[in-house]
């Protein structure tokens, strides 16, 4: 077999990432949004260092991408990662000195569908050859003025708060038997406190307005939670964030925050809002279909 030639792209090749063949192109990954590879010097968002292939003879054979937003210093997630070489991709990930969440969309119940299934499989397996493990399967959704407005409960009042010491104070509140899989993760690995500062250093990342946050509170002045109407790196409105504090629980008012974030992005001018949950979370999954919250895509996060 010949030599891997393994290395980063220069500026104008787009071409050449673009140029793999390999079976189940377009079955999953990025292209699952409509989103297509282009580098920073062609009008795209991918830069040159962070987009790395393999080649035999010449031959794109694996290929990897990295994102973050333009003044990042450091990648934020894995977006793109394909291959005709399983061996060669293992190679390339353990070779790229870039190191972060790999995102892998999916369509809904792709399980059930065996191309599908097949190809997503191949690149789990992969991933976790190289050295990755799964962290958590996740439901995407995306919201349109189609789908309507959802009915606000009327059962929360809804306050600004600027001090980011009392929005931590919140946020690591929240994370006390969370359901959320990142915050568990790095609640064992780092604490609760750097849980909830990386949970807010996202939100503070995100470059939507710091005057969207809320807090919510019982008409009687108790806190229940925070919810937060963002904007993500690309643009797109987002759910930021949605959390109830253990107190507050079993209610059902992590449904009248995102009632509210829906209704606050809207006004705002939205005409798509996407949303996230984990797929262990059923109790917010059922908060989204009730809002009316169709499911787009799933997702594996793999760490």
């Amino acid at each position: 077999m010949s030599d891997l030639v393994i290395r980063p792209l220069e500026a104008g090749e787009t071409h050449l990432f673009n140029s793999l063949t390999a079976p189940g192109l377009g079955l999953v990954g990025r292209s699952l949004l409509g989103h297509a590879f282009a580098l920073t010097d062609e009008g795209g968002e991918y830069r040159p260092e962070w987009s790395w292939i393999a080649l035999r003879e010449g031959t794109v054979v694996a290929r990897a991408a990295w994102w973050a937003a333009p003044k990042d210093a450091e990648p934020k997630a894995l977006d793109w990662f394909d291959f005709s070489d399983a061996d060669a991709a293992v190679r390339l990930l353990r070779a790229a000195p870039l190191k972060a969440e790999y995102d892998l969309l999916l369509p809904p119940g792709w399980r059930d569908r065996p191309a599908v299934r097949d190809v997503a499989q191949a690149r789990i397996d992969t991933a976790i050859v190289a050295g990755m493990e799964p962290l958590v399967e996740r439901y995407r959704y995306e919201w349109t003025p189609d789908c309507g407005l959802p009915e606000r409960p009327g059962r929360l009042e809804f306050r600004p708060e600027p001090d980011d010491d009392v929005i931590l104070d919140v946020l690591r509140r929240i994370g006390q038997g969370s359901l959320d899989a990142h915050t568990r993760h790095t609640t064992e690995t780092a604490g609760a406190d750097a849980a909830a500062r990386e949970e807010l250093d996202i939100l503070l990342w995100f470059p939507s307005p710091r005057e969207w946050w809320r807090l919510a509170y019982t008409p009687g002045g108790e806190p229940v939670g925070i919810q937060v109407p963002s904007r993500n790196g690309a643009g797109v409105h987002v759910v930021g964030f949605i959390g109830v504090l253990p107190e507050q629980r079993g209610h059902g008012y992590a449904y009248d925050l995102l009632a509210e974030c829906t209704h606050d992005l809207a006004r705002q001018g939205a005409d798509l809002i996407a949303a996230a949950t984990d797929q262990a979370n059923v109790p917010m999954a059922a908060h989204f279909a009730k809002a009316g919250y169709p499911l787009t895509q799933e997702r594996i996060n793999l760490v």
